[in-house]
């Protein structure tokens, strides 16, 4: 489990060594040369981010904030309880503020392929300046492929992911063992001093610059948190602390050791600490590294967007399931060429690694602030006292929000471009959440009674058809709109009705034995609702069969019944009292084009049949 976390949650901060000490580097001598004590100030701030952010705040602190052994923004939320949050309450501003976390994942997503990869190809430069011209063009055709890769699965690269990061890491050990024998007195970093006198002898602009450049160390660092459920916290730990930091922290201090002896090796420090002769070995290993880590961030933006659908805050969407056995078993095409058209403009936009550095760093800054607020109330919640938690959380979330105020500064330079796609995502976010409530609220209005139920069934039916008819319901309590619909055309009902309603729980997976609960209405007629866990694919066909299995159902073939859907026509209209009606517009676009309720539940596709119904909003 040691070995997968290397390959899956530690990619990103693995590879930021291609670029982060560059550009803090470059901040520090804004235009100049670098100074001696500018690149100790900048190798003791890189180092004590790695402490104070990593090492402390996300594998010591974070990681005590599980749901069940699961991790992330989401699993936050349901800790809190602000799904169901009343409108109003501070739940439900907390619900806002975790979609937003969530939807600057989606930010992240988009640019840590770009810079990677692109930061890789950029090492062909160093011995071969006249390859620059297809840097753009190479790193283009690198991400296609990725992207292209992704409906496959990625059950082989996952198999890879560990050994081939252990040995990355390897190279970065050694590579910064070599520069720090070139100049022992980088060791002098391991000082904080260093870091905060250079900071607070520096411009105020400077400083800051220096700061948000420094950030790109720790970013990849949320991954720990968000991956927990797929490796658990000890291993995490052991990976972090036995192999990635010691190497992070080597190959940074190499690459400042290098740069003290020869201050002229700023435009590309880690490639230069490199052998001449293994330029290109290191070139297209440091590629390989670069697609593991975006690999990485794709499969957790597909497995964030597969809880968000669960619990209600994305339309339903393709999901495949893939035959990996590693992280990725998920496939969701929508979101895939989406993320690969974002990455793609990204480098096409900004065209270097430095120029994406300015894009870089913003996004994650404020996702690491909301992650450290999140878990703070999480805390209180679990019963810790709020003095020592508003003291420890307090002092990371200021430590959060100045390097935040430093990427800041780069708004205008790129910063716009990760805040605007996470901007985008949280708006439909809040948008589907918000009409998903209208359109329940019409169908409560629509829906009968239990009761009027009943007594269809024993007074006023004039025929029972034989077998049995499952209805899909979307609440626990009322008749479905489509069992109202077919006895209002055919005044008629089967012998055996089943009600079948799946409700996604706050908890990451739900046991078996827990799965189906059966009420009987009336005889012939039996609701059964489906419990699943956020993590889990509900699947209406696999709990009936379950139900069945367990003896819950008797009696039933389900090779030999019907499924009645319902298809709702989502009408915007302004006398309705709502969200604004472009707003409607749209929600009712989203669900036109999400993915069909038979479809997305796994039932039988022969054995369907669906009724149409409008609902006004």
């Amino acid at each position: 489990m040691t070995m997968g976390a290397l390959g899956v949650v530690y990619g990103d901060i693995g590879t930021s060594p291609l670029y982060a000490l560059k550009e803090a580097a470059k901040a520090a001598a804004h235009g100049g040369t670098v100074t001696q004590d500018a690149v100790l100030g900048v190798a003791s701030l890189i180092l004590w981010a790695l402490l104070l952010i990593i090492s402390l705040k996300y594998a010591l602190l974070i990681l005590r904030a599980d749901n069940r052994g699961e991790g992330g923004i989401v699993a936050l939320l349901a800790l809190l309880h602000a799904r169901h949050a009343q409108p109003g309450s501070w739940r439900a501003h907390l619900l806002v503020v975790g979609l937003v976390g969530a939807a600057l994942l989606y930010g992240d997503g988009a640019i840590t392929p770009a810079i990677s990869v692109l930061s890789a190809i950029e090492g062909l430069k160093v011995d071969a300046p006249s390859l620059s011209p297809v840097v753009v063009p190479l790193t283009i055709a690198i991400l296609v492929g990725l992207f292209v890769m992704q409906k496959q699965g990625t059950g082989f690269i996952g198999r890879i992911f560990g050994p081939v990061m252990l040995a990355w890491f390897l190279v970065l050990a050694a590579l910064g063992i070599h520069g720090i024998l070139k100049a022992p007195a980088v060791l002098a970093a391991l000082s904080p001093f260093y870091a905060v006198d250079f900071l607070i002898h520096q411009d105020f602009q400077v400083s800051f610059a220096i700061l948000g450049a420094a950030f790109l160390a720790v970013t990849g660092g949320e991954a720990m948190y968000a991956d927990m459920g797929h490796f658990g916290r000890l291993p995490i730990r052991l990976a972090w602390f036995g192999i990635c930091l010691p190497a992070l922290v080597l190959n940074y201090f190499g690459q400042a050791g290098l740069l003290i002896t020869d201050p002229t090796m700023i435009e590309n420090p880690f490639f230069q600490l490199c052998p001449d002769f293994l330029h290109y070995g290191l070139v297209a290993f440091s590629a390989l590294a670069t697609v593991i880590a975006s690999q990485a961030i794709i499969s957790g933006v597909f497995s964030l967007t597969q809880q968000s659908i669960q619990l209600g805050f994305l339309p339903r969407m393709q999901i495949r399931h893939t035959t990996s056995d590693a992280i990725g078993q998920i496939y969701v095409p929508l979101v895939n060429w989406l993320l690969a058209a974002a990455t793609l403009g990204a480098v096409l936009s900004f065209g270097t690694s430095d120029a994406l550095a300015g894009a870089y760093g913003i996004a994650v800054s404020l996702l690491m602030a909301i992650t450290t607020l999140l878990a703070a109330l999480v805390a209180i919640q679990w019963g810790y006292s709020p003095w020592l938690v508003v003291a420890v959380n307090g002092f990371f979330f200021v430590i959060d929000v100045i390097f935040f105020s430093a990427n800041s500064i780069k708004l205008f330079e790129g910063g716009w471009f990760p805040l605007l796609l996470a901007g985008l995502v949280a708006f439909l976010m809040l948008t589907w959440r918000a009409g998903v409530k209208l359109v329940e609220a019409a169908r409560a209005r629509l829906r009968q009674p239990e009761e009027d139920l009943i007594e269809t069934a024993v007074n006023k039916c004039k025929a029972r058809l034989p077998g049995t008819a499952v209805y899909l319901a979307s609440a626990p309590k009322g008749v479905p709109l489509a069992l109202t619909q077919f006895v209002k055309h055919n005044h008629v009902l089967h012998e055996r009705i089943i009600l079948v309603t799946v409700l996604i729980e706050e908890l990451p997976h739900i046991a078996e034995a827990d799965r189906a609960e059966i009420i009987e209405i009336i005889p012939g007629i039996t609701r059964v609702i489906l419990h699943y866990g956020f993590m889990q694919n509900p699947t209406i066909y696999e709990g009936l069969t379950l139900a069945c299995r367990q003896g819950k159902l008797p009696g039933i073939d389900l090779s030999d019944i019907t499924y009645y859907v319902g298809r709702e026509t989502i009408i915007p209209r302004e006398d309705v009292p709502g969200m604004w009606v472009w707003r409607e517009g749209l929600f009712a676009f989203l669900q036109r084009n999400a993915e069909r309720s038979a479809a997305f539940f796994g039932v039988p596709t022969k054995q369907v049949v669906e009724f149409g119904t409008e609902l006004e909003i």
